[in-house]
Order: structure tokens, then C-alpha cells, then sequence
């Protein structure tokens, strides 16, 4: 069973969101002694009576609203479902005869073929193999513009005006939404040269209040784009490098071994999801006007449009690169100073109140103060990643408030693509070829959450640890695994791919929760006692795999077994050398038992997950930041020092590219709302531009 997850204010990130919530699935299994598997909250046809009475009641109310012409507006069609040996392809997002056939079943229309394909268009398109269906199906959700309909077609007046909203399947509205990106947003809302301002929104100031943007990844650079356009002075600052010299390191790393302590996987233009898979789906309202907005934004930049319609968009490392020079070029025709390789040492701090930076050379030795520089803001947009963990400990000397927060770990498990894609599709697996056939290369999502005496073996962990959530994590389809590592004495991975998903392998990280109670023996450190934790199991993957950035690896078959595997490993997409290791070992004993039991729970959802040819990776332990800075949830701003303001997946405060792209969105409104540029809400002037329609978000 599935727990469905509410829509989250995009101001207003909890921790459980920062730390990528799940859904959580349970099925009766016991193949260890004392294990419990807990029963998530009853979903569907299985909810109590006094649940779907509650739940028709707010169908009714949200329903109740009267069509006044049914000769105009807009109907939305969701859950159209299209046979996959019928559809056209993942690639076509047109309108097609058998999309037409499922739209007349709706309408109750008789002829499909006279439904004129003008009327409709594609507003998402999914695939879905569930084996609870009688066959793999494209599940399609269409707007029908009723007054472009009855022109082309009059006879359909007679279906349209017996037509009935159903909550997320028919859903009706006067106007069409006409979703825009933030660029275009912004430029609506600037001030004209007779003084109008469309929005009352945006103000005019000649003297250009100076910000700095700290990091480069999605929150840095939406934060630099809204404050840029709205008239601050924008300094830029990045540890790393532009993308094409990162490129050029990255590829160092990989074929000679060379790691740049401020240029690799993790630091650069883009952040850590540049080279990762570029996943785009988010869990705070795929249909919101600030998710829309971001997606829009990157298509203005050179991303595919197919992105606003993919029900699971993805980029790819190959796509984010030319996306994020476009990005770069319109920030610069704007007047935002970007520095690379600059990397952030102290804050200027007077009376409570951040005043601006010092900053020095990447290149040169961290704290040298004869190449540091003092730069003077008059606010600073802290949009770092979590692996800045220098960052972290200069904030704590500053006694900014930062509190531990829960995130996962475990190990990166990597199949032959072709087992997955037979695992998930059966017979339709010979339709993936490479990642141009008529389906998506599969992939898959799992979540346990599991329990036991047993789990709570280790002294210093207080009662109720041992409840934790197993989970895939960051599953790239057709990827590689990658080296994430940003110190030679730390070992950590993570997956990546491009975007076509071709290589002939499938990774996903399997994580376990773990929450600031278990750092108990790392407490000296305070906040930051999960980022020590974090090291020490980086550092004993370094010394299992040998140095060199070779990682240890152990087949499934033999990690469940608590036995070394032969000299002889399967092939594995890490292109830096695997060496066998008791990877069983790595983590304390409750670890991984969860990790196994998990394993064997999910073979039961996948029959042929554990298999020989399936090896682990370790370690992953990056999964999310494991501190949060304290802000304020109006204003984006910390809640001990005044003018400074952390964004993003680093702060605590998002879980991917899309959710910290929306962070610094806000963030970059709520500042200019400080600086006086700009005088009303945030929510306003993104419906002026895309109006909330009261449809079911997915």
C-alpha cells in the first residue's frame, strides 16, 4: 500500500521533504526471526468506511462548483489509458487515433476519428508496466478546448453538454492555463519607461542594492536570475569551474585518476545534479505554478520540450551542459558578476548582521590569507551543496543555528539493464533498444519499511531507531557509477547517465534512514555530527577498496550471505576499479540486517533482483544534507544572522533540481521583498502569469 503524499507549500520545505519523503509499501514477510513489518496507512479500496466517507464529502464540496457556459472553457482528461503495442512511442506526444479512441470513450463519442486533433492537447504522458494490469499502457492527461471543438466539430455539442466533472479523471475550467517561464514572468512585471507597472509589484531603485550568490547549483542560479532581472547588483561566486572545464577535470579524474579537490562531481557550475541523471520529478506539485515556471525556464534555456510532458522528465548529463552555458550567457547579458573558482572562507559579520564575504583562489590552500579578498554585500544567498562541508563548520563559528537532520545511507546495487527492462516488462522487453525504442528503458522504485528487536543491538542508539525505511534511491537507468568523492582519503558514489540511458547497466542506491540519535558517539561535534558520520564510513570504504579511488564490491548473493565474493566480480560501469569486499562489514550490524532484509522484500516486488550477476558499490552516503540552517519561513532569511539567507539542497531546505530551483525562486522574491525592489507576494505575481486552475497536482 501506498501513502499518498500532500502538496507542500513550495515556501515552506519540511525536513521530510529535504530528505526525499518516499512512499512507503509493506507486504507480509518474515524471513528473519523477530522481524515486523509495519502496516502504512490504508489506501484505496481499503480505507475504512468513516475514511471514504470523509474523502466523498470533499470530492462533493471541491465538485460543487457550476459550469456557466458550457460552450467555452476548458476540460481537462486525466488517466486516458492507450495500449503500448497501439501508441506511437515515448517520443510522440502529438495526439493519435487510439489517444483519440480513449478521449470518445470518455465523451461517450461514437466516431473517434471525426474528433478533430486540433481541440486536444497533451498535457502528460507516463508509462506504466504494473503487472496489476492486463497489459503495459501510456496514461495520458489532455486538455480539450471546448469552443476550438464544437468549430471543428458541431455534432459534439450533444456529449460536451452532458459531460460530468470526476475529481482527477474530469475536471472543467473557464480559462485556459497559459504557464509561462520566469523570465518571462519577470519581464511582464518590470517597471516601463512611462512608469506603468503591470504587476504593483516590482519598484524602482537607482541605487542598486549588491547581493552574493554562494553556489552555482539550481537554488544559486534561479535566486541570481529573479534578483538579476528584478535590479540587484548580483555577484556570483563558485568554488568551481564553468562546465567545460569541469568537464575537462571530471574526465582527469576518470582516465588518470587526478581528483580536483574544487572541481569534480560535486563542485561546479550546476552543482552535484550536472552529472548525475538530471532528474526532474519533484513532490511538491508537479502542476504548480512555481514547478511549471522552473520547467519552463529550463526549456527557454535549451532543454527538450517534452520535459513539460514526460511523466518522469530527465535530462541527462549531455543536455544540462549546453543548458547551463545558455544559462551562464544570460546571466552575464544581465550584469551578474560570476566568479569561478572562488572559493567562500569567512563571513564579514558586524553587530548580528552579515556585511559580506571573503573570499580567495580555489586553487590556492584554504585559510591562506595573503590570496584572500573581503567583498562588502549588503545581503548574501548562501546556496551551497551538502558536500560544503568546510562551509558548515564556518557557519558554526559564526554560531549560526543549524540542527542535525536525518538522511540515508546504504550501498549502490547495478544490474544488466536487460534484466530490469525483463523484470519490469516481460515480453515488451525486446521494445527497448538502446534508448531509442518505442518504450522507456525501465527502471524501478522500491521502499520497505521495516522493524525488529534485533535492530537495536548497539547501546548507544535510543529506542525507536530500529523503525527505519529501506528504499531505492537515485535509480539511473541506462547509467554508470560514478565517484563522488571530493577528499582522495573519502570514498562515496552515486549514479549518473545521459540522456538517451543507453549503457547496458541499471544502478540505484539501497539507503537506510538514520537520524541524529545514532551519532551519539560523534556528538563532540554538535550540529555536525552527521557529516562525521558520513566520513567514517567514507573513510572505511577508502581503506576496503585499497586507495586509488578503487571501490569495494560484493555480488548481492554473497552480501546477504555474509561471505567474500571470488576474485571474479561482474562487470560494473565504475570506471575506476572494483575490488571485492565484505561489504557487510561496512555499517553497524542493524544497518545491515535492514539492508538485507529490505533486499529480500524487494525481490518479492521484483522476482529476479537478487541474482549473481547484481553487485553492490560501496558507500553512499550523500543522499541529502545531514544539517539544516534555521531560517524564517516568510523571508528565506537565517534565523541568528541577519543578511544571510540559506537556499537550497545544501541548507536543508530542498531534495533535487527541480524542488531547489523553486527554493531559490522564492528566496530570490523574498530577498528583493527585503531590498525594496519589489513590494507584493510572491504567489501573486506567479498567477498573474499562471493562474491556479483547482486541478488535482500530480
Amino acid at each position: 500500500m501506498a501513502i499518498s503524499t500532500p502538496t507542500y507549500h513550495p515556501l515552506h520545505f519540511s525536513p521530510t521533504i529535504a530528505t526525499r519523503r518516499i512512499h512507503l509499501h509493506t507486504i507480509p514477510f518474515t524471513p528473519r526471526k523477530a522481524l515486523l513489518t509495519r502496516c502504512a496507512r490504508r489506501t484505496g479500496k481499503q480505507r475504512y468506511p468513516s475514511e471514504k466517507k470523509k474523502l466523498e464529502k470533499i470530492k462533493k464540496a471541491l465538485l460543487k462548483t457550476e459550469i456557466p457556459n458550457r460552450e467555452e472553457g476548458y476540460w481537462r482528461l486525466s488517466k486516458l489509458s492507450v495500449p503500448a503495442h497501439k501508441d506511437p512511442g515515448k517520443d510522440f506526444v502529438g495526439v493519435s487515433l487510439p489517444l483519440l479512441e480513449a478521449i470518445a470513450k470518455v465523451l461517450k463519442f461514437p466516431v473517434a476519428p471525426m474528433l478533430p486533433e486540433e481541440a486536444f492537447t497533451v498535457v502528460r504522458k507516463s508509462f506504466d508496466a504494473r503487472k496489476v494490469l492486463k497489459e503495459p499502457a501510456f496514461v495520458y492527461t489532455v486538455d480539450m478546448d471546448v469552443k476550438k471543438l464544437l468549430h471543428l466539430e458541431p455534432r459534439t455539442w450533444d456529449f460536451i453538454s452532458h459531460l460530468e466533472p470526476r475529481l482527477g479523471i474530469v475536471e472543467y475550467r473557464e480559462d485556459e492555463n497559459a504557464p509561462t517561464d520566469l523570465v518571462d514572468i519577470l519581464d511582464k512585471g518590470k517597471v516601463k519607461v512611462d512608469g506603468s507597472n503591470p504587476f504593483n509589484g516590482f519598484a524602482y531603485s537607482e541605487k542598486r542594492p549588491r547581493v552574493a550568490v554562494v553556489g552555482s547549483g539550481p537554488s544559486g542560479l534561479f535566486a541570481a536570475l529573479v534578483l538579476g532581472e528584478i535590479g540587484a547588483d548580483v555577484t556570483l561566486i563558485e568554488r568551481g569551474q564553468p562546465v567545460e572545464q569541469r568537464g575537462r577535470d571530471i574526465g582527469a579524474l576518470i582516465v588518470r585518476k587526478i581528483l580536483s579537490s574544487e572541481s569534480n562531481f560535486c563542485f561546479g557550475e550546476g552543482g552535484a545534479g550536472t552529472w548525475s541523471d538530471g532528474k526532474l520529478v519533484t513532490r511538491i506539485g508537479r502542476n504548480s505554478d512555481s514547478v511549471q515556471a522552473v520547467l519552463k525556464t529550463l526549456v527557454q534555456f535549451g532543454a527538450p520540450p517534452n520535459i513539460l510532458v514526460d511523466g518522469k522528465p530527465h535530462l541527462g548529463t549531455d543536455r544540462l551542459v549546453p543548458l547551463l552555458r545558455n544559462f551562464r550567457h544570460y546571466l552575464l547579458e544581465l550584469g551578474v558578476d560570476i566568479n569561478f573558482n572562488t572559493r567562500l572562507d569567512n563571513l564579514v559579520v558586524e553587530n548580528g548582521q552579515v556585511k559580506g564575504v571573503v573570499v580567495s583562489n580555489a586553487k590556492s590552500e584554504p585559510g591562506c590569507n595573503s590570496d584572500q579578498e573581503k567583498l562588502l554585500f549588503d545581503a548574501v544567498v548562501l546556496a551551497v551543496g551538502h558536500s560544503a562541508r568546510d562551509v558548515y563548520s564556518m557557519l558554526l563559528q559564526h554560531n549560526i543555528e543549524m540542527v542535525p537532520k536525518n538522511f540515508a545511507v546504504g550501498l549502490r546495487i547495478e544490474h544488466p539493464q536487460e534484466l530490469i527492462n525483463s523484470i519490469q516488462y516481460s515480453e515488451l522487453a525486446n521494445e527497448v533498444q538502446g534508448g531509442r525504442g518505442r518504450i522507456p528503458v525501465a527502471d524501478y522504485k522500491v521502499a520497505k519499511y521495516v522493524g525488529g528487536d534485533e535492530f537495536n543491538t548497539e547501546s548507544s542508539f535510543e529506542s525507536g531507531v530500529e523503525n527505519r525505511s529501506c528504499y531505492s534511491f537515485c535509480m539511473c537507468p541506462g547509467g554508470q557509477v560514478v565517484l563522488t568523492s571530493t577528499n582522495p582519503s573519502e570514498l562515496c558514489i552515486n549514479g549518473m547517465s545521459f540522456s538517451r540511458r543507453a549503457s547496458k547497466w541499471a544502478n540505484s542506491a539501497l539507503v537506510v534512514t538514520v537520524s541524529s540519535d545514532e551519532f551519539y558517539s560523534f556528538r563532540s561535534h554538535g550540529p555536525l555530527a552527521g557529516v562525521e558520520f558520513q566520513r567514517e564510513f567514507e573513510r572505511r570504504a577508502a581503506e576496503m577498496g585499497g586507495g586509488n579511488f578503487v571501490v569495494p564490491a560484493q555480488r548481492v548473493t554473497d552480501f546477504l550471505a555474509e561471505t567474500l565474493s571470488g576474485t571474479s566480480l561482474p562487470a560494473s560501469s565504475y570506471r575506476l576499479g572494483v575490488k571485492a569486499s565484505r561489504l557487510h562489514n561496512m555499517f553497524p550490524a542493524h544497518i545491515t540486517k535492514a539492508l538485507q532484509c529490505s533486499i529480500e522484500m524487494f525481490d518479492k516486488e521484483l522476482p529476479g533482483f537478487i541474482t549473481t550477476d547484481a553487485l553492490l558499490h560501496g558507500v553512499e552516503t550523500r543522499t541529502s544534507s545531514p544539517v539544516q540552517i534555521s531560517r524564517q519561513a516568510d523571508t528565506c532569511e537565517s534565523t541568528s544572522l541577519k543578511g544571510l539567507y540559506p537556499i537550497g539542497e545544501g541548507a536543508g531546505y530542498s531534495g533535487g533540481i527541480v524542488s531547489a530551483a523553486v527554493d531559490g525562486m522564492f528566496c530570490g522574491f523574498a530577498l528583493a521583498k527585503q531590498l525594496s525592489l519589489y513590494r507584493g507576494d510572491v504567489e501573486l505575481v506567479l498567477r498573474k502569469a499562471q493562474k491556479q486552475t483547482g486541478f488535482v497536482k500530480y
